[in-house]
């Protein structure tokens, strides 16, 4: 399919009419094809998140939320007990695939409230229940996403250059995304962004998706190579820096793609703002810094062989391939939520805005 041919609002995550599977984009062959795929069983949801077939934080929240649903009607409902234990199993699997990204757990764990909640009534009511949540975590992901592109136009003018890292659009979420919703938002109300958009290695989310989903709204994108932030910061190209993540601790240190980090280091140093949106779900109290946060480490070959038709390195080399990597909240200027902007320190204007 031709980018000509594709609609403009995609939705990366959905309910099958039936109701029997998860209806995702298989993100891992854009921009070249559009591909949707059915996810019947905990296995399929299960690796299908793993390998980023779906992915970005809010979307893979969306996607196990409706995993748990899909699952759950197909469980034997005689009794509570054993619906719950075999319940629980599924969480437990479908949680461990991504470990840094929280609003996995988050959405699993609004799942298994609205089953434990409910543990009077019959299996079918529960049943119910569970699609009612489900669908209550896609609908106010779209109002999430609306609100924080809202407060992201408070802190940018119409014709700055932004550089952004990794993807953290639509596809990533439900509608206009967290990190880019404020540059599809801004281009429907007249402003003229002009966009840096790094490649992020290793899986190439910025050069795949970023852009793919940037041009066909019709917002001035420009790629380049992860190691030529400097340059275009040095330049005076960049007037701000936009970034999504997966994990936020209590004192405002982040993780998100690998390369983040760095490119913070680069804005402190240029004077450049550095600013990071996240729906509120992402911020996890319970992590104290960002020493706390596990970080996914993937497969080698992501470095070496995908998307390249032949490898670009010697098969027997080593490689050091952790998914993710953390800012410090030295280096962040502020964070933008649903619910407000967040400004140093961190762990008070947090706490103070989303507890």
């Amino acid at each position: 399919m031709k980018n000509t041919d594709i609609p403009l609002q995609l939705e990366s995550v959905k309910l099958s009419e039936d109701k029997n599977s998860v209806v995702i984009i298989d993100q891992t062959l854009l921009p070249n094809r559009l591909e949707y795929i059915n996810l019947y069983t905990p296995e399929q949801i299960y690796e299908a998140i793993y390998s980023l077939k779906v992915r970005g934080a809010p979307a893979i929240g969306i996607c196990a939320a409706y995993g748990m649903y899909v699952s759950a009607k197909k469980l034997d409902m005689s009794s509570y007990e054993d619906f719950y234990k075999e319940f629980m199993r599924i969480k437990v699997f479908i949680n461990s695939c991504r470990p840094t990204a929280v609003n996995l757990s988050a959405a699993l764990n609004r799942m298994e409230k609205a089953v434990t909640d409910n543990k009077n009534l019959c299996m079918p009511d529960v049943i119910a229940l569970l699609e009612k949540e489900c669908a209550a975590v896609h609908e106010e992901d779209i109002l999430m996403c609306k609100a924080i592109s809202g407060y992201g136009l408070s802190l940018v003018s119409g014709g700055d250059g932004i550089l952004t890292h990794c993807n953290a659009g639509p596809l990533a979420t439900s509608k206009y995304g967290t990190g880019l919703g404020t540059l599809f938002l801004g281009h429907e109300l007249g402003y003229r962004f002009k966009v840096f958009c790094g490649e992020t290695r290793p899986l190439l989310q910025g050069a795949r998706i970023t852009v793919f989903e940037l041009e066909r709204a019709g917002i001035d994108t420009t790629l380049i190579c992860d190691n030529m932030a400097s340059a275009v910061m040095k330049n005076g190209f960049i007037n701000a820096c936009f970034t999504g993540c997966d994990r936020v601790a209590a004192n405002g240190d982040t993780a998100n793609k690998i390369g983040t980090s760095g490119i913070a280091v680069l804005a402190k140093y240029y004077n450049i703002p550095f600013y990071v949106f996240c729906p509120s779900t992402t911020v996890d109290f319970d992590c104290k810094t960002g020493d706390d946060i596990e970080i996914e480490f993937r497969n080698p070959s992501e470095i070496k062989i995908k998307f390249f038709k032949e490898p670009v390195a010697p098969e027997t080399v080593k490689c050091y391939n952790p998914a993710f990597d953390v800012t410090d909240n030295s280096l962040i200027t502020a964070i933008i939520t649903e619910k407000g902007i967040c400004e140093p320190p961190f762990y008070d204007s947090l706490a103070k805005l989303l507890k």
